[in-house]
């Protein structure tokens, strides 16, 4: 990608950066450095191939001042964020750091380790516990901990332990209840629109470097090697639940439905030391996140807060997280978990208050601003979520997309609306010279406006691609937030360089292992292309000797509905199958009916049934377009 300079707008946006925020604040660089036992050098992580699948050194960059093509405090976070290598907690508990998008904790117990969240790779995790051991001695992985259901704290752990020494009793594996199926249904269901839009929102496609990605904010970004998933052994359910994993006693807390529907907190009293999972990092944390999910609730987010520091606070001598540097000190800890809380709760309330004034979501996004006290704080900062886009979310989660106005109840489709906006404007060229004016202006809100409808129009308008490159550029310049820069320099990527994809997909074999027969129909149902669905009726009937579970999937009127039946007659066509396993297969279209037969799998009836169902589904598209209406 041919990077343009900084404009002068943006040049001047941050020196004032500079004179606004408090940088002789160097509390987090102590704290960031605190314990340091030794780092990885090279920081370079490949898998077995020879692919590298995480790269820290290519972060080196991030040294002295920022540059006129960074915001000073996106710059100040990912200096910190790439920090990489084994720092001591407390003596008995350790983190690896800057391996992945997340940390990963080890906890030491009277006969090996306790694992906490095992990153996002096989790879990574691997090379963080071998780092761990070089240092802390050979000690067998006696427990794994799950945090929450996002990928970043699972998808390592066969890197950790295997399914045998689970399957044995000798490494247990705890995670809040429901944490498979949130965690299988967010990486499934819409995983090829969140994978694709992910490439943006981490900069897959960017250059490393001041022109191009410095990280997101949370961390530097994703590593890309196998990810992996063992089922949770030991449910955590309620708060105040209590368990002992080597000799090691652990206090928990439910906190459901804050930054993952399923999550929890967690207390070591032995070492008075207070995980948070991902529910106060170093940052404001999205509600709903730029790559798409269910929005977050930030008021039972706050109160979980609340809940934290009054079951652990008095005895909390650290607070540590799954992404950042821990908060060591009881009153230090407690007063940033506080602060953490107000931030949520204040972006709620507020907002709501505003809502109910009749005003909407843009509008309280613009009009909102935070309390000095919160705004002086670098944690509260938006490098990961935003106030923008959180204060949206919220207004999304209470009222949905439509704001109240008749004239965007029933808008034309972004191509149809393009059409007719550029043809008011005076054509294409008419646009592209005002656009170019707003530009110079240092309008750039603006000229993304005009000219996403001039490319919408008319995708091989060259003019309007490359000034709308340049504008997506100036805007991600100029971003304190990691993401929001990451799709700005995305779409200037792809408006001059083509679509790159998805470079990274979560719906990975070991995540769609573990779909219930339920959810694998649920799957299966979003893929059916209706239309072509219309005149279909057929019926599969599914049976499990494992377990002696009868499922009956019917397709009719474009839609494949499924049930648990007690006897399977009348059905086109009846699977039988020995192992629930190997339903992905042939309900995919994998196996061919001779294939089956070798596995044990028998059909009675119209062979031909199960194929009939297969061809009317469209999986997702992993590369569909964003910044232009359609792929080129």
């Amino acid at each position: 990608m041919n990077s343009k300079e900084p404009s002068p707008f943006v040049v001047r946006q941050q020196a004032a950066l500079q004179e606004r925020w408090p940088f002789a604040d160097t509390q987090d660089f102590e704290d960031a450095r605190r314990g340091l036992i030794a780092t990885l050098d090279p920081c370079v992580i490949r898998a077995e191939d020879g692919r590298v699948v995480w790269d820290n050194d290519a972060y080196a960059f991030l040294s002295g001042d920022a540059p006129d093509t960074v915001n000073p405090s996106l710059w100040r976070q990912s200096v910190l964020v790439s920090m990489q290598g084994l720092f001591e907690v407390v003596e008995g508990i350790y983190q690896v750091r800057g391996f992945d998008l997340s940390n990963v904790t080890f906890v030491e117990g009277d006969t090996g380790v306790i694992v906490i969240d095992p990153l996002i790779s096989v790879e990574t995790a691997a090379a963080a516990l071998a780092l761990y051991r070089e240092h802390r001695g050979d000690r067998p992985v006696t427990g794994v901990i799950y945090t929450h259901s996002h990928v970043d704290h699972f998808g390592g752990v066969r890197g950790v332990t295997t399914q045998e020494d689970v399957d044995a009793g000798r490494v247990p594996v705890l995670a809040p209840e429901g944490l498979v199926e949130h965690a299988v249904a967010e990486n499934v269901y819409a995983g090829t629109a969140m994978s694709r839009r992910a490439g943006y929102m981490y900069g897959a496609a960017l250059a490393k470097g001041p022109q191009g990605q410095v990280g997101a904010g949370l961390g530097q970004t994703t590593s890309t090697g196998t990810v992996t998933l063992i089922r949770p052994t030991v449910d955590i359910t309620t708060t105040g639940q209590v368990e002992v994993v080597d000799g090691v006693t652990i206090e928990f807390q439910m906190a459901p439905g804050t930054e993952a529907p399923a999550e929890m907190h967690f207390f070591f009293p032995s070492y008075g030391a207070l995980c948070m999972a991902e529910n106060a990092t170093h940052n404001l944390h999205n509600l709903l996140t730029l790559r798409g999910a269910l929005v977050r609730d930030p008021n039972v987010w706050s109160k979980y807060l609340t809940e934290a520091i009054d079951l652990f606070g008095d005895r909390t001598d650290v607070a540590f997280a799954s992404h950042h540097w821990p908060t060591w000190g009881r009153d230090r800890a407690v007063g940033f978990l506080a602060t953490q809380r107000d931030l949520y709760a204040y972006l709620h309330d507020q907002t709501l208050r505003m809502l109910n004034q009749g005003m909407t979501g843009p509008e309280i996004a613009e009009a909102l601003v935070l309390p000095p006290a919160l705004e002086n704080a670098w944690s509260t900062h938006g490098y990961y979520g935003s106030v923008s886009h959180n204060v949206k979310a919220i207004y999304q989660r209470y009222l949905g997309w439509f704001d109240g106005n008749p004239a965007h109840l029933w808008q034309h489709p972004p191509v149809e609306q393009a059409t007719r906006y550029v043809e008011f404007m005076g054509g294409a060229d008419a646009v592209v010279e005002k656009a170019r004016a707003s530009f110079e202006a240092g309008d750039y809100r603006w000229v993304a406006e005009v000219l996403g409808h001039v490319v919408f129009a008319d995708q091989q308008h060259a003019a309007a691609r490359e000034l709308l490159a340049d504008t997506y550029e100036q805007l991600g310049y100029g971003a304190e937030n990691g993401t929001w820069r990451n799709f700005f320099l995305s779409g200037a990527t792809e408006l001059r360089d083509g679509a790159f994809g998805t470079p990274v997909a979560t719906s990975a074999a070991d995540l769609v292992a573990q779909l219930t027969p339920e959810m694998l129909f649920d799957a299966l149902a979003i893929q059916v292309d209706g239309p072509r669905a219309w005149d279909e009726d057929v019926t599969v009937d599914v049976a499990f000797t494992d377990d002696g579970s009868r499922y009956r999937l019917r397709l009719a009127n474009g839609v494949l509905t499924h049930r648990r039946v007690d006897a399977v007659e009348g059905a086109d066509l009846t699977l039988t199958l020995p192992l629930h396993a190997q339903l992905v297969p042939v309900v995919m279209g994998g196996l061919t009916p001779e294939q089956m037969a070798e596995q044990g799998i028998t059909l009675d009836g119209d062979a031909s049934a199960i194929q009939r169902v297969v061809a009317v589904l469209q999986p997702g598209d992993p590369d569909f377009a964003i910044v232009t209406p359609e792929k080129e």
